[in-house]
């Protein structure tokens, strides 16, 4: 019987959500606040008339919108179906078998899929409080071919300021890529500068998405700022027509549409933190989150499995965190007003030991 070679074989298959069903509401994908811009809608009902053609492999108008808007050389954007597929290509181009890849403790759990994928050696540096700690990553890395971060991290939520980066990839060899995952970026760009020229040392990576500012999850569009030379290695194993006519022409509309994409963040940061106000009153110890989710620890993985399926007796599905390595935790995506207040209301009868 043919079977699939070794390491693929000894991977277990990725751990998706688990999806609403009978009229529940799932608060478990991250996915975005409202749909995407009116823009983004239009342009794409106008691609669709036109799928008789293969899409633009450049990307030629979304490299060049997204260069206005960043100041970013066009040359040196690449986009993926997702960033999921430039994450898994990046450790396919530069890991191969038993090389060494760093994640934190706490990691996105695809780059650890990534490092599968290429049959790498992944290996976990500890975090401090749910924080990437860039000195643990950096003595990690000795060795090493990659390091991976999200900075804001997923799914912790909590993020290290800019110049943290920077020092961890001066600690870092001239052989180690770094890679630093931003689809949490457009909720934390008003804190402080953008780490998009870092790229210009010829070893780090900085990666960008739709599908979450932008609310084009299921459009599939991801985007990264890479060193010319990397960008030519990586798009090797890219597939040629990877971004559909439809996406591309979605994600450039929504990248025109700045003032709708900064409503989405406020609107969303607004309802997240009076969200995580109210928990933490009740006695939730939330950490502080600059994303699109918030991350609720529970007193122990019973508790927090025990919570869960209340939740899930009230229709509202989160997304469990064991695959993280925080199965006492859950993680809640910042939706409609109305739904995160049912959700604080569960929680908080919880705290105060009454069952709902």
């Amino acid at each position: 019987m043919t079977q699939a070679i070794p390491h693929i074989r000894a991977m277990a298959p990725y751990a998706l959500a688990e999806l609403s069903a009978g009229g529940a509401i799932s608060l478990a994908q991250n996915e975005s606040l409202r749909p995407p811009s009116p823009r983004a809608i239009a342009l794409a009902q106008t691609a669709l008339s036109q799928s008789q053609l293969y899409p633009d492999p450049d990307w030629t108008e979304l490299r060049q919108a997204l260069s206005r808007v960043h100041g970013i050389d066009p040359e040196q954007i690449v986009c993926g179906t997702g960033s999921l597929e430039l994450i898994a290509a990046l450790a396919q181009t530069f890991a191969g078998p038993g090389d060494g890849v760093v994640v934190p403790e706490h990691a996105y759990p695809f780059f650890k899929t990534a490092t599968a994928l290429s049959d790498a050696r992944l290996i976990a540096a500890p975090e401090s409080g749910l924080t990437v700690s860039c000195e643990a990553m950096a003595c990690a890395a000795q060795g090493a071919k990659i390091v991976f971060i999200a900075n804001p991290a997923n799914p912790t939520g909590t993020r290290i300021p800019t110049d943290a980066p920077r020092r961890l990839r001066a600690a870092l060899g001239p052989e180690v890529l770094l890679v630093i995952d931003e689809a949490y970026g457009e909720f934390a760009d008003h804190l402080d500068a953008r780490c998009f020229d870092m790229v210009e040392d010829g070893r780090t990576v900085v990666l960008r998405t739709f599908s979450k500012a932008y609310g084009l999850a299921g459009a599939r569009v991801g985007w990264g700022v890479f060193p010319s030379a990397l960008a030519s290695e990586l798009r090797k194993v890219l597939n040629p027509n990877n971004v559909s006519l439809a996406s591309q022409a979605m994600a450039l509309g929504a990248v025109e549409d700045q003032a709708y994409m900064r409503d989405t963040v406020a609107q969303t940061i607004a309802i997240r933190d009076a969200f995580r106000t109210r928990l933490c009153a009740a006695g939730y110890d939330i950490p502080e989150t600059h994303t699109n989710f918030v991350l609720i620890p529970f007193a122990s993985d019973y508790a927090a499995a025990e919570a869960d399926a209340v939740l899930k007796s009230h229709g509202l599905v989160l997304r469990q965190q064991g695959g993280a390595g925080l199965p006492h935790c859950l993680r809640a995506t910042v939706c409609d007003a109305s739904v995160m207040d049912r959700l604080a209301d569960v929680l908080c009868d919880m705290a105060k030991g009454e069952t709902p």
